[in-house]
């Protein structure tokens, strides 16, 4: 790399101060919230495998721990993402590669938890400030990929302690060329079971061009035919690079608790309530039920509306399924849980699911929209950011069902301590001789929020044994940051011991 000049850019920017990250850099709590991420993300992973397409995808590709560290990063990225199990934040679901990726490189390299920690966390910080600055654009969610190939590109780069030009060049070749979400095929097949996998492969091969030489552009992402041209509507570059080692993305997780789409999880809690108070009831005058009404913001209609269109009852993909909250919505409230069982034989041929999912009815309430965007997840703080030009796009995107956004202001003093992620709704059981029953929740359980702050760690603990990991394991889990490299290998071997044995 002698006689080049030094790159200049937001990403070489990034990269600079990413490469550069040590242990102690990282705030106390925030490295509480990555310890947790990891565990629930283990946690996605193995329900991931357990079910039988997961099963597939190592067919396909091989176990989570293989001899190459870049195939199992591939692997485990793909395990993890398809069941809407997978964490989130302000901006992107993270985890599937800011977490895969780091735990395939920590285990082939024999590294300690706190490397471990340190690269899950400089990951985060990549790819949610990338994904923050493309929020506005055509893109949200998984669809989003540019979340997986920076993530990925990062965790694996952490791990290696590469240098800072080696970051630029890897995730500007990874930005280069990325892929473009077609909704037939990720909503309508079984190839949203690849959507991360894919993209995790691609910076994989970034990350070895990058170390042979090849050179990335640096000014990928702000260039005029560059990244947030083609995959913002509102390009928002200023966020790249923004209070970086001070303003903390991760500190906007949100960790997902039950396997459903974005923004179903509050109506999903509902039901699980709803079920707990009036059991007896609800099963049997199952056949009085009238209508069950879920109210909710603009964001949970618009996911509805997209996911339906694929849903064929018991044939649909067992990918696109999480994604139906009238699907969702009936089998917590028969249950009192929804479980990774329930998106699998023979459960999901269910009669009474699909009838009682017939009666589900999703109405707007502009006040629960309001709400959604006070929070800085899922998108609010872009729109607060973006100005007027925020506000129209919400409009564009959400259609009739917006006008006149009026969400959170801008905070140039802002601080992720305290972030939310407000996807509120109402769930109303309607019985046919007039009684009805209700629950209203504003912060799904799980996701960013002050009760999240205070159990995080207890709620991914309960998550992680519920998916059959080893409570050992579990109960270890808390002093990750201190592992040496033996205990870390021992925990991730048993973490990620075949659940279907």
């Amino acid at each position: 790399m002698s006689g080049r000049t030094t790159p200049s850019g937001l990403v070489a920017e990034l990269s600079a101060w990413a490469s550069g990250l040590r242990p102690f850099d990282i705030p106390p709590r925030v490295v509480r919230l990555a310890q947790s991420q990891i565990l629930s993300q283990l946690a996605a992973i193995r329900a991931g495998w357990a079910h039988p397409r997961g099963q597939d995808l190592v067919r396909a590709f091989g176990a989570p721990l293989q001899d190459d560290p870049a195939r199992s990063a591939c692997v485990l990225a793909g395990l993890g993402s398809w069941l809407n199990l997978d964490d989130t934040a302000y901006a992107g679901h993270l985890s599937n590669a800011t977490v895969a990726v780091p735990v395939a490189y920590a285990h082939a390299l024999g590294l300690t938890g706190r490397e471990l920690v340190t690269a899950v966390v400089a990951a985060n910080e990549c790819a949610a400030r990338i994904t923050a600055a493309s929020t506005l654009g055509p893109f949200r969610g998984q669809s989003a990929v540019q979340t997986a190939l920076v993530g990925a590109v990062s965790g694996r780069l952490g791990c290696q302690r590469a240098p800072a030009e080696q970051w630029t060049n890897a995730l500007g070749l990874a930005l280069a060329m990325p892929p473009w979400t077609t909704f037939h095929g990720f909503l309508g097949s079984d190839a949203r079971i690849l959507s991360v996998l894919l993209p995790v492969r691609t910076s994989m091969d970034a990350c070895d061009a990058a170390a042979a030489g090849l050179r990335g552009a640096a000014d990928i992402l702000e260039h005029p035919d560059g990244f947030l041209a083609r995959f913002a509507d509102v390009p928002l570059p200023e966020v790249v690079t923004r209070g970086l080692g001070e303003l903390w993305h991760t500190d906007t997780l949100s960790f997902k608790m039950r396997p459903a789409g974005p923004g179903i999880d509050a109506a999903v809690d509902c039901a699980v309530e709803l079920h707990a108070l009036h059991r007896e009831v609800l099963l049997d005058h199952l056949d009085d039920i009238d209508e069950i009404v879920v109210a909710a913001s603009a964001y949970t209609l618009y996911v509805g509306r997209r996911a339906e269109q694929y849903v064929t009852g018991p044939d649909t993909p067992a990918s696109t399924l999480p994604l139906s909250i009238r699907y969702a919505l009936a089998t917590a409230l028969l249950h009192g849980d929804l479980t990774l069982a329930d998106y699998a034989e023979p459960v999901v041929r269910d009669p009474r699911r699909w009838a009682l999912a017939q009666r589900v009815r999703l109405i707007h309430d502009s006040a629960m929209t309001r709400e959604l965007l006070t929070g800085e997840a899922p998108f609010g703080d872009a729109i607060a950011d973006a100005g007027a030009a925020g506000a129209a796009w919400a409009e564009r995107f959400f259609g009739d069902l917006v006008h006149d956004v009026a969400g959170r202001s801008a905070d140039p003093a802002r601080n992720y301590e305290n972030a939310t992620k407000r996807t509120p709704a109402k769930v109303t059981v309607r019985l046919r001789d007039g009684r009805t029953f209700t629950r209203e929740r504003v912060i799904p359980v799980g996701a960013a929020g002050p009760e999240t702050r205070t159990r995080h760690s207890e709620l991914v603990r309960s998550k992680f044994i519920s998916a059959g990991g080893d409570r050992q394991v579990a109960d270890a889990w808390d002093g990750l940051f201190d592992a040496a490299a033996k205990e870390l290998a021992d925990l991730l071997e048993t973490a990620l011991r075949n659940p279907t044995e």
